[in-house]
């Protein structure tokens, strides 16, 4: 089978909760506090999840991750009488979003020929720096077959990687040679920068690329400032596309001439800031859309519900439609409980371009499986996780009961 775009999305954990932890993420911190609700945020997800099948596309899956993670909570000392922010981040659910999972570079783009992940050390915030070693565990089984893929260790922690979300390709079919671009953002702002250029160039570096067919850009730090933690915040691309908000790069101009000059099929559809200011554009989550090559060869970008409900979104959604450019349908899904804690669709999802066959079976999705997951998420999943639960022994054994009943019922015993 030739090699296809396969979204892997996360599954929600069902330790799922509004602690806001995470700082620049202006939805996570806007909902601190509020009831989680963990069954229905899951269900969403593979809502989403069967969508994107019954649109005739590849699709995989994550699992969460161990939580509470007890390592934390010794390694800090944590007390959780006292101590309720690191409390909360041993409990943190985040691993749903794998944008953040790893950079993928697909076969056909480097040195040796095979599919290239480095998983997203994440050092910037506790709740997620936590994450790589048990992330590198799935993508060490879910691409165990060492001849068409290599799984690396994360970059050292010297240099902030927050993975996907803040990369690009560009290519005239998923199957073909493309063009990467890092996107890397300046510290010294009012909210951390995540993505180091070091980090970014390593990465580059590890997975073997062609420096000519690599570039490396700076985010607009008044993006980053806007709430735009990653560059998937105000920009998304999809083979010859790229859909951008006006203010997403540092030096707009340059940031096209040099994807132009490396791939001069590049077709750019912009959102103005007259159209869509930066504020109603990270609040709607436009851009953190999944934008897909359905088997038809059109385009379509699946958006949160939350850009239908905005008056100058959807203005400018269906004024895009009527110009008959290269995105031809825009489909809402409803993700809110992962919404209202600063991830949108293109958040939960991990791109990689393989041939699905190549995949470990038991991270591929099907109607069944589909069903699968969601009767073990209703079953077990807990209905509704308050601040005050966070913590709590009985609750802990219950997220713990959950996430091994997922496992078992994949055959996936080993991550445990």
């Amino acid at each position: 089978m030739p090699l296809q775009e396969i979204n892997f999305d996360g599954i929600v954990g069902p330790s799922h909760n509004y602690a806001g932890l995470s700082l620049g993420n202006i939805a996570s911190a806007s909902h601190k506090g509020d009831p989680s609700y963990p069954r229905a945020a899951a269900l969403q997800g593979v809502a989403k999840m069967r969508g994107n099948m019954a649109r005739g596309l590849a699709q995989g899956f994550f699992l969460p991750l161990p939580r509470p993670y007890d390592e934390t909570l010794r390694r800090l000392a944590v007390d959780p009488a006292t101590d309720r922010a690191l409390l909360a981040a041993a409990w943190s659910a985040s691993s749903m979003w794998t944008a953040n999972a790893a950079t993928v570079s697909p076969a056909p783009d480097t040195a040796d020929g095979k599919c290239h992940l480095t998983p997203a050390n994440l050092v910037t915030m506790v709740h997620r720096a936590q994450e790589w070693r048990d992330t590198k565990a799935q993508l060490d089984i879910a691409f165990g077959d060492r001849e068409h893929f290599t799984v690396h260790e994360a970059v050292p922690p010297s240099f902030g990687d927050e993975g996907a979300a803040n990369h690009m390709r560009f290519c005239e079919g998923h199957g073909a040679p493309g063009v990467e671009v890092f996107v890397y953002g300046r510290p010294g702002g009012k909210f951390p920068a995540r993505q180091h250029e070091q980090a970014s160039r390593a990465v580059a570096r590890l997975h073997g690329l062609d420096p000519a067919r690599t570039i490396f850009i700076e985010q607009n730090p008044a993006a980053i400032e806007a709430g735009a933690f990653h560059n998937d915040v105000v920009a998304v691309a999809n083979e010859r596309v790229l859909f951008a908000h006006e203010e997403a790069f540092a030096d707009r101009d340059a940031a096209y001439e040099a994807i132009r000059t490396a791939f001069p099929a590049l077709e750019v559809v912009e959102v103005s800031s007259n159209s869509v200011s930066l504020a109603e554009a990270i609040k709607t989550y436009l851009f953190n859309a999944q934008l897909l090559t359905l088997p038809s060869g059109e385009m379509a970008l699946v958006v949160p519900e939350e850009c239908r409900e905005s008056a100058s979104v959807w203005a400018w959604c269906e004024s895009m439609l009527a110009s008959n450019g290269p995105i031809r349908q825009v489909i809402p899904v409803d993700v809110r409980q992962s919404m209202a804690n600063g991830g949108g669709p293109a958040c939960l999802r991990l791109r990689v371009v393989a041939d699905p066959a190549t995949v470990d079976p038991r991270f591929m999705l099907s109607e069944a499986k589909a069903d699968l997951l969601a009767k073990v998420i209703g079953e077990w999943w807990p209905e509704q996780v308050d601040p005050s639960d966070i913590g709590d022994p009985a609750l802990a054994e219950s997220v713990r009961t959950a996430r091994g009943k997922l496992l078992e019922s994949l055959d996936l015993a080993e991550l445990g």
